[in-house]
């Protein structure tokens, strides 16, 4: 029989559930099958396991049942995003042409099966992770599980959508210019960038495979938590992956911390007057159980962001994509396409002159984390719906970025939790931002704040 909602939602509650025989893996499997079929063409799948092959590898984890202590993730269900290869299953990247059946599991997927965990299917996403809207998918747009025509955010769409929709407990997006918060932010859900490398990027189909990394998205931090410990890890064919200095595996404590919080004439929320009030209560929250709050500016932040989509990095995509977007020109998305080809624009000395400056902006960033332990920000200024999308695709797309697109390029570690909502009733977010391998830091600081939740379906 199919088990109740609050169940499936929580990873702590399934392990208590199964350790006291309330419920069963193939109970958990039906009730994700029944949420699947209730919720329609929700355009959320790209690819789903057969439901006799979920009910099979349910029922192998039911025979596992004595090793419960020993599988963190012990039935836990899963989606992963359709840019990550799983065995079995094709990888399409969001494009149908593109689609291909990879004979092996990307490691960072491994890892969590071996886990125990119950993978669901593959899910939608901006085609080629090109985008953070949601919107631009051959197989469909997804919209936030808050409706009223909201977009889903991207690239991710899909898997923030499975999640706060509660057919899955934890999802795997990838994260370039904001791919693992955009969407956590637009469905009320959390969102967690760890440190470039930490997780490996091995089998994931590059968008820039400089910056790029696997995201989590979960109901909760504890979640979070659970899915970052048991799926980061190096793998021998991964030449980006790279370990944690042991330093730090032990969170500090938020007493300890000094919180930067950016200048009031930093801050863009493109009139969302709701947004804005939104991060500052959320900000002073934080603000609360921190050591100290520091004024800082943002602008060196916002043109290294810049450099991604407006400068030579943006050609980065090309060396991945270009041979496939020559060949098949008409099968790309001509707003994907537009972008791609931007990247022909840039030669060997702009990019090189670029590369000298975010070596500066790099190390303005060290000395910002010199003098602040953490950085709290907005995760989006505005929330947008499908019509505005398709007004001004790229315009708005940049918006959803301004607060996310810097991250991977300075080497920052990121925490995205809901904050509530506007007084209409859009979901509001905020990020806490740390340097490179703080991302223990990150999720003890986001526990401990206790930030309003978006309440989900």
């Amino acid at each position: 029989m199919p088990i109740g909602t609050a169940a499936v939602a929580n990873i702590a509650d399934l392990r208590r559930g199964y350790a006291s025989d309330a419920f069963s893996p193939a109970d958990v499997a039906e009730t994700v099958l029944a949420r699947i079929e209730a919720r329609g063409d929700d355009h959320v799948w790209i690819a789903t396991v057969p439901p006799d092959e979920l009910r099979a590898a349910a029922a192998a984890l039911a025979r596992r049942r004595d090793r419960l202590a020993e599988l963190p993730l012990y039935g836990v269900p899963f989606a992963v995003k359709d840019n990550i290869d799983v065995a079995g299953l094709p990888t399409t990247a969001g494009c149908p042409d593109f689609s291909y059946r990879p004979e092996r599991t990307a490691p960072v997927v491994a890892r969590l099966l071996d886990a125990g965990a119950l993978l669901v299917g593959k899910t939608n996403l901006d085609q080629f992770a090109t985008g953070l809207t949601g919107a631009r998918s051959p197989y469909g747009s997804c919209g936030s599980v808050f409706g009223n025509d909201l977009i889903s955010g991207g690239s991710s769409s899909g898997s923030a959508v499975a999640v706060a929709a509660g057919v899955v407990s934890f999802a795997l997006g990838t994260d370039t210019a904001g791919s693992g918060r955009v969407p956590a932010a637009l469905n009320g859900i959390v969102g967690v960038k760890p440190t470039r490398g930490l997780l490996s990027t091995a089998g994931v189909v590059p968008a820039c495979r400089s910056l790029d990394c696997v995201s989590i998205f979960t109901r909760d931090v504890a979640d979070g938590r659970t899915v970052l410990g048991v799926a980061r890890g190096l793998s021998p064919d991964d030449p980006w992956g790279r370990g944690a200095p042991a330093t730090s595996v032990h969170p500090r404590m938020p007493a300890t911390l000094r919180l930067g919080v950016p200048l009031r004439e930093d801050l863009e929320f493109f009139g969302d007057e709701g947004q804005s009030q939104r991060f500052a209560a959320g900000s002073r929250r934080v603000a609360d159980v921190v050591a100290d709050a520091v004024p800082v500016e943002l602008g060196p932040l916002f043109e290294a962001g810049d450099l991604l989509y407006k400068g030579p990095w943006v050609a980065e995509r090309l060396a991945a994509l270009g041979d496939f977007l020559d060949s098949h020109p008409d099968s790309v998305l001509p707003v994907t396409r537009s972008v791609l080809e931007r990247g022909y624009l840039f030669d060997a000395v702009a990019t090189f002159r670029a590369q000298h400056r975010l070596r500066e902006l790099q190390a303005w960033t060290a000395r910002l984390f010199e003098r602040v332990d953490v950085l709290v920000l907005p995760t989006i200024g505005t929330t947008y719906t499908h019509a505005q999308i398709a007004e001004e695709p790229l315009t708005r797309n940049l918006d959803l970025g301004r607060y996310t697109q810097f991250a991977n390029l300075l080497d920052l570690a990121a925490v995205t939790v809901p904050n509530g909502f506007t007084v209409d009733g859009r979901p509001a977010s905020l990020t806490l931002i740390g340097p490179a391998f703080s991302d223990a830091t990150l999720i003890r600081l986001a526990t401990e704040v206790r930030l309003e939740g978006g309440t989900t379906p």
